[in-house]
């Protein structure tokens, strides 16, 4: 095994019993909360270890300079959350190999043109607060920052509150000009959450571009009652209407050429076994080749979930909780990397990045390496040591090629 693949290995070796989710499987690491936290301190140890500096924006995103900051500077990195019970790669392998690409930039005596700094955002996942991407929305302004600070966790603390408690000003949330200006370049490497390279039959991809995509909350409203008392045809049971429209999302997705929806999560209130819901919450992922069709996709969706509710008795409200528009990458920069690597594939993807959030506003890019299971969000999700070790060197000519 090479120095540099000891290195990376090291780093995700030192953070693999962080946030470990014994229920679930995997790991379960959201903002502000033990694992999160304990993740950041690892992050601040390791990045001066190689000697960088790290600052923590307003939004609790960090970045770690190699040398002064300043105006054009070169930026990589992406995420330390996950998901309930996701992987270890998402996220993590794209922060260790952006600071094992730094180290071997800064070990070979390479002395770069310009401001170096490798990030974390907050809140990539969505997990604790609902809205994904949330550290690099409220950078770049992509998110109100009044409706950002009342977001709300499962365990009723705002992000206001919460922010507080992690030592940040709650008002000064939102978006911040001066650090999103210093920004010339953004690549982030992420594993892959999919077949793509599979098919490819390669390690490694540059993206071209991510499918349109959003959250909606699918709330339905009943009436709770006694669960051995109430006869079938007295029941107004959101449970029941829950189930009909998680069948019509499905049969909406596959009626829509190359497009997903996603029921991933419930919430049942009052949650009794021995006992009729009165409300039951649900949440909607959908996702699609444009904003057009995924916004046919949704409205396909609420009617079909309109007409399965009739003589239900329950009724229906849909609330967006979030939205992003196709990210289609900047092509020369694409074909610039691209070509730096030798001639590496473009590839699209459906999956969401901070990288897709950054694009609206500067010169962003992003490297994938292969996953051979094609499963992410999942204890399943893997890459191997060969194809990480890729990916960290493809990085490291990367960042040669524009420093």
């Amino acid at each position: 095994m090479s120095r540099l693949a000891h290195g990376m290995l090291a780093g995700l070796d030192e953070i693999a019993e962080v946030g470990r989710d014994a229920a679930r499987g995997g790991y379960s690491r959201h903002l502000w909360q033990g694992p999160d936290l304990e993740l950041r301190a690892w992050f601040i140890e390791r990045a001066t270890r190689i000697g960088l500096d790290v600052e923590t924006d307003r939004n609790g995103n960090l970045w770690a300079w190699w040398g002064e900051p300043g105006e054009n500077a070169v930026v990589t990195g992406s995420h330390l959350d996950s998901v309930p019970g996701g992987g270890a790669y998402d996220g993590p392998l794209g922060v260790v190999s952006a600071l094992d690409a730094v180290a071997s930039l800064k070990g070979s005596g390479f002395q770069p043109s310009r401001p170096v700094a490798v990030v974390v955002f907050a809140e990539e996942e969505g997990s604790r607060f609902g809205v994904a991407c949330l550290g690099s929305r409220l950078l770049t302004g992509a998110i109100d920052a009044d409706r950002a600070r009342s977001l709300v966790d499962r365990d009723g603390v705002t992000l206001a509150e919460a922010a507080g408690l992690a030592g940040l000003d709650p008002r000064r949330l939102g978006i911040d000009r001066a650090a999103i200006d210093r920004v010339g370049l953004f690549i982030e490497l992420h594993v892959e959450q999919g077949r793509g390279l599979i098919d490819l039959q390669s390690p490694l991809a540059i993206a071209s571009s991510i499918l349109a995509h959003g959250r909606w909350r699918l709330t339905f409203a009943g009436q709770g009652n006694h669960a051995g008392a109430t006869t079938m045809a007295e029941r107004r049971d959101p449970m029941v209407a829950a189930a009909h429209a998680i069948l019509a999302v499905t049969e909406a997705a596959v009626a829509s050429p190359d497009s997903r929806a996603t029921v991933g999560r419930l919430e049942v209130v009052p949650g009794g076994t021995n006992v009729i819901a009165s409300r039951v919450i649900a949440w909607l992922d959908a996702r699609a080749p444009s904003d057009r069709q995924t916004r046919d996709l949704v409205a396909d969706i609420e009617v079909r979930i309109r007409l399965a509710l009739a003589g239900t008795g329950c009724s229906l409200q849909i609330t967006e909780e979030s939205w992003s528009g196709l990210v289609t990458f900047d092509p020369t920069v694409a074909e610039n990397l691209a070509t730096a690597l030798g001639g590496t594939p473009l590839m699209a993807t459906g999956a969401g990045h901070d990288a897709g959030v950054l694009a609206a506003l500067v010169p962003s890019a992003m490297v994938f390496v292969r996953n051979p299971t094609g499963v992410s969000h999942s204890p399943e999700e893997f890459a191997e040591a060969a194809d990480c070790v890729a990916g960290v060197s493809a990085l490291e000519r990367m960042l040669r090629s524009v420093l």
